[in-house]
Order: C-alpha cells, then sequence, then structure tokens
C-alpha cells in the first residue's frame, strides 16, 4: 500500500470511525515503542523548562506601537522549544520577530505548547488561547503520538479538531507536521527505518487532516537529518530536541507559510521536476510533501470546485520570506524589557530572527 493511500486510510477513520489498520501496524509500534524506552535511557533529561515566550515581539526597525498581530503557538516539546536557555531563541519567539520583519507591526505571542503533549491535549490547548483571540496559530505536534504508541486514526482525528474549532473561531492556522523520527540518533538502526516510516505516514496523514479543516501544513520532515552530519549542534544535548539552531531552521520553512496565511508577502520558487503549481488530490500532495521538507500544502480549486474524485484539490509551495525594506535597523536591545504597567506582556527587541535565533543556547 502507497503512503498515499495508508494516509488517505488514516484521516478517514479518523473522520468516521472503524477498525483497526492492520496487524503489521501493531507489530510495528509495538517494536517500535520498545526500542525508544531504550533510546529513552540514553536521552538526558532537560534541567530547566523552556523560559517563556509570551509577548509582545519587534524586529529591528520596526515600531513597538500599534496594534500588535496576535500568534498563538500549541503542541508539544518542539513547539514550546525545549531544550533553549533564552526566550529569544524558542520557536514562538523566532516566529513572531520573523513575522513582524515582513509585517512591520509588533506580533504578540501566546504559547501553550507543553512538554510531552500528544495531540489529545491540543483541544485544551485551543480553549486556553480563543480568549486571546489568536489571528495565526501554529502547531508543531505527533512526534509524542509516534512514540507513545498513539493509533494515527486518534491522533489525527485530535488534530482535525483542533484546527476545526480554531477556523471556526476566525484563526488561521499553520501545522508543521510530525517530523522524521528516523534522524533521531538513540534510536538505533534497524528501528530508525520503523521510526521514519511511521513518523512520515502519520504526518502524511496530518497534512490530509489539516487541509480538510481549513488549515495549511508545511513538511518539516527530515529537515536536521542531511545536516546532521556536519552540523551536530543541529540537535540538543540530548540528540533527541533540536539545539536552538534546529528550531531556527524549523521555523525558516515555516515563517513563510505563517506570513501567506495572515495575507503577507511571500514569494514562490519557479516550478520543477518535482516542485509543480498543478493542482492535485490531496493524498497525493501529502505523501510528496513529507519527502520534501520545507513545503506547503494548501487548499486550491480546479474550475471553481474544491473537491474531484480523490478528494479535495491543494496545491504544494515551496516558499520564500519577502524582506520587508527597512531604515538602517539600530543594533539589538536586550532581550526581556519590562512592559509599562498597563500592558500584561514584555516588550521584547532582538536581532533578527534569522541571526539571534541561530546562535547557540547561551550564546
Amino acid at each position: 500500500m502507497s503512503r498515499a493511500a495508508r494516509a488517505r486510510r488514516i484521516a478517514t477513520v479518523a473522520a468516521y470511525g472503524g477498525g483497526s489498520l492492520g496487524a503489521m501496524a501493531g507489530v510495528l509500534y509495538g517494536v517500535f515503542y520498545g526500542e525508544t524506552k531504550l533510546a529513552r535511557r540514553r536521552i538526558r533529561l532537560a534541567e530547566t523548562v523552556p523560559p517563556r515566550a509570551d509577548g509582545v515581539w519587534t524586529a529591528p526597525g520596526v515600531r513597538r506601537f500599534g496594534e500588535p498581530l496576535r500568534l498563538a503557538v500549541l503542541g508539544d516539546s518542539s513547539a514550546a522549544g525545549y531544550g533553549v536557555l533564552a526566550a529569544a531563541q524558542t520557536p514562538a519567539a523566532v516566529l513572531a520577530r520573523g513575522l513582524s520583519a515582513i509585517a512591520g507591526r509588533p506580533v504578540r505571542v501566546q504559547c501553550v505548547a507543553v512538554i510531552g503533549a500528544q495531540s489529545s491535549a491540543l483541544l485544551e490547548q485551543v480553549e486556553a488561547v480563543r480568549v486571546g483571540r489568536p489571528q495565526l496559530a501554529y502547531l508543531m505536534i505527533g512526534a509524542n503520538d509516534v512514540t507513545h504508541r498513539v493509533r494515527p486514526s486518534e491522533s489525527v482525528r485530535h488534530l482535525a479538531a483542533a484546527v476545526t474549532a480554531l477556523r471556526e473561531a476566525g484563526c488561521e492556522v499553520v501545522v508543521g507536521t510530525c517530523p522524521d523520527l528516523g534522524t533521531v540518533r538513540p534510536i538505533s538502526q534497524p528501528l530508525r527505518t520503523v521510526a521514519r516510516r511511521l513518523s512520515r505516514t502519520l504526518a502524511a496523514a496530518q497534512t490530509i487532516a489539516v487541509v480538510e479543516a481549513g488549515g495549511r501544513t508545511v513538511s518539516l520532515g527530515d529537515i536536521l537529518g542531511p545536516r546532521f552530519a556536519t552540523e551536530r549542534d543541529l540537535f540538543g544535548e540530548d540528540a533527541f530536541h533540536p539545539s536552538a539552531r534546529g528550531y531556527a531552521a524549523a521555523i525558516e520553512v515555516s515563517l513563510p507559510s505563517a506570513a501567506a496565511a495572515l495575507g503577507l508577502p511571500t514569494a514562490t520558487e519557479p516550478a520543477g521536476v518535482f516542485l509543480t503549481r498543478r493542482v492535485r488530490p490531496v493524498a497525493q500532495a501529502a505523501a510528496k510533501a513529507v519527502t520534501h521538507p520545507g513545503t506547503e500544502v494548501a487548499a486550491a480549486t480546479v474550475d471553481g470546485e474544491d473537491r474531484g474524485r480523490k478528494g479535495r484539490w491543494v496545491r504544494i509551495l515551496r516558499r520564500s520570506r519577502v524582506p520587508r525594506p527597512v531604515d538602517a535597523p539600530s543594533a539589538p536591545d536586550p532581550v526581556g524589557h519590562s512592559a509599562p504597567a498597563e500592558d500584561d506582556a514584555a516588550v521584547r527587541d532582538s536581532g533578527p530572527a534569522e541571526d539571534a535565533a541561530l546562535s547557540r543556547p547561551g550564546s
């Protein structure tokens, strides 16, 4: 069975209910679960929780006053920034500064991501951010579902419900799909290959569910994998979670899609052998996207119709950021300025997202 077919089946089971996804899937999850338990013994636990990124962030050259864009970040430890030492290095802060640079406005962040969270925790997180009326929600979720043997259809059902709730509240949604766990070194071969298959299949199913619910996805895939051999500092000390540079690499590919969701200017790469802008069924696009990190899958129409015989029409895009010209930015200010008493958030200025966030923890 192809990855597209498996992903479509998972998404269908999630939407309409159904039985087991097969004995082989159960065997793979059982073996993988045993291997991850061994891997966890080799993974060093973080000594501190991630610093809080909540507050108002601005990029250099952007004025602090004015109505900030409202950004909510939900998900697991990857969304929270597990392992970084400074608030400016968290994914939420990196994304906020990038959006601020493109929009020319401050960005108010509310991050409710929780270490160890599975997709089943997302609806609770949605309720936590709903009061802030976010304009954009960015989610990173899925790795814990894979390592804890959550049935893919159940995982996807929770994600779809969260995206639907956010869209009904008028919030745009971008989901960074499940990363490729085959890049995690503490998981030994041949189970690393199993981890890759399970995580990529979940990512494809997530893509189908998110697009069907009105959001868009960005494939994180093995974005750190090809560079890991030569750039070991892309992973943190536990060799499982990204470092500050690793998180910045993930946000670097997510930022243009987040900007596009808000109607901010972005550019798309010219069509190539893989990256064609033609419309295709969502399951086919999802299967391709998981093997090409940094690609976006978003809804499209054909002759005014949003669905065909094989499901919703989508396009695969690879976006790039369109920088906003600014007048001679001044030197970065220290992170963590206190806000006026009437503002309940910290106003923070820092260097450009691609500079400050790419530094190592503690630098």
